[in-house]
């Protein structure tokens, strides 16, 4: 009998271990192929094995979606063309089933939005309209619907790449840590716009002093990554593929370096897309869409911010667009937009480097990954 409860004592943990904590796993999507809207799936943040949950049909390219901080509603963009305004929707959500529930859509006074954040007080959601150039404001009600935009700020200029930088197309907008400014890129202008940002405003964003730092011109910024320990920020370029290292400071940025995600002697193209940071603030990964289709991997110098290369690893698929980092930094998943897939790959605390699983998910054009606790 001892012996019979001893095995058991030692099989239980074992089991608690396998299974290990549970998070929901959001795809965003283009509904314009095989996808019918926005995916939710369980994933184990020990094994990294996925199991399909649900999804929600009925939605227009909802390429870039995010999360309410209690997790009880989503935000997501409709991305539509440069000739007509976007839309931005928002959904109930059920952290435990993984159902979600459309709730209402509002314009976001602009063509093209691509891509969506939300304050932690869930006060407001901010849109990046790329074919639209503008960045727009929306106020979240108590219900967790969406209101009429309260903001829309429309950016002017271009840049020397005539094909690419025609008018302005912003890209991204992040708040930082303490959410005291907003951030967005203008991938048209080469600038990254800093806003003070109060959410009791009747316009909650105000230009900040300065108002922005410039960009290489023909660099094109796109998406921002903060250290864990907020002291840096790191700002990837999709056409001229290096990342800038900024020291960052209540709003103040100073740069320090510029690193190239691409080899010496380079030839291909470039198309830098993703920019995130390890939960133990060691790594930094990207992703090149290029004729490349890879992660780069970067060890971060903690005192001074700077990157050195670790590691190239293939995407298994094309056009990394989006990719994230699971909450215990077990695993990274990326999706590749255009071969309708989503790869997991296990991280070396010690090394950085990534290794595929051999989990795959199939979705259509997936664009956005997001996790979300279940309980």
């Amino acid at each position: 009998m001892k012996k019979i409860l001893l095995l058991l004592l030692l099989a239980f943990p074992a089991i608690s271990i396998a299974q290990g904590k549970a998070y929901n796993l959001l795809i965003g999507t283009y509904t314009t192929g095989k996808s019918e809207g926005i995916y939710v799936y369980r994933f184990d943040t020990t094994t990294g094995k996925v199991t399909y949950q649900d999804k929600v049909t009925g939605i227009n390219n909802p390429s870039y979606i995010a999360i309410s901080n209690d997790r009880k509603f989503i935000y997501s963009v409709n991305e539509v063309g440069s000739d007509r305004t976007g839309s931005v929707s928002s959904f109930s959500f059920d952290a435990k089933s993984g159902k979600i529930t459309l709730i209402n859509k509002q314009p976001s006074i602009g063509a093209g939005p691509c891509y969506i954040s939300v304050d932690k007080a869930n006060k407001n959601v901010f849109v990046a309209n790329y074919a639209g150039g503008s960045l727009t404001v929306l106020p979240i009600k108590a219900d967790g619907s969406l209101g009429e935009p309260s903001q829309n700020i429309q950016d002017e200029g271009t840049g020397p790449n005539k094909s690419r930088q025609e008018k302005p197309h912003v890209h991204t907008a992040v708040l930082s840590p303490d959410e005291k400014f907003l951030l967005y890129t203008d991938l048209g202008t080469d600038k990254l716009n800093i806003m003070k940002y109060n959410p009791s405003a009747a316009k909650p964003l105000t230009p900040a002093q300065p108002a922005f730092v410039a960009s290489v011109g023909g660099d094109g910024p796109r998406h921002i990554a903060f250290s864990p320990d907020n002291k840096f920020m790191y700002l990837i370029h999709e056409m001229g593929g290096d990342i800038y290292t900024y020291a960052y400071n209540n709003g103040q940025l100073k740069k320090l370096a510029s690193t190239t995600i691409v080899p010496d002697g380079f030839s291909g193209s470039i198309g830098a897309a993703d920019i995130h940071i390890s939960p133990d603030g060691k790594y930094l990964y990207s992703t090149n869409r290029g004729s490349e289709n890879e992660i780069e991997t970067f060890r971060i110098n903690r005192e001074n911010g700077a990157l050195a290369l670790v590691d190239r690893t293939s995407s298994m698929g094309k056009t990394p667009r989006n990719f994230v980092i699971d909450p215990t930094g077990n695993f990274l998943l990326v999706a590749n937009q255009n071969s309708d897939d989503v790869y997991v790959f296990r991280i070396n605390k010690t090394t950085g480097k990534l290794t595929y699983t051999d989990t795959k998910i199939i979705v259509g054009n997936p664009s956005c990954l997001k996790f979300a606790a279940v309980d």
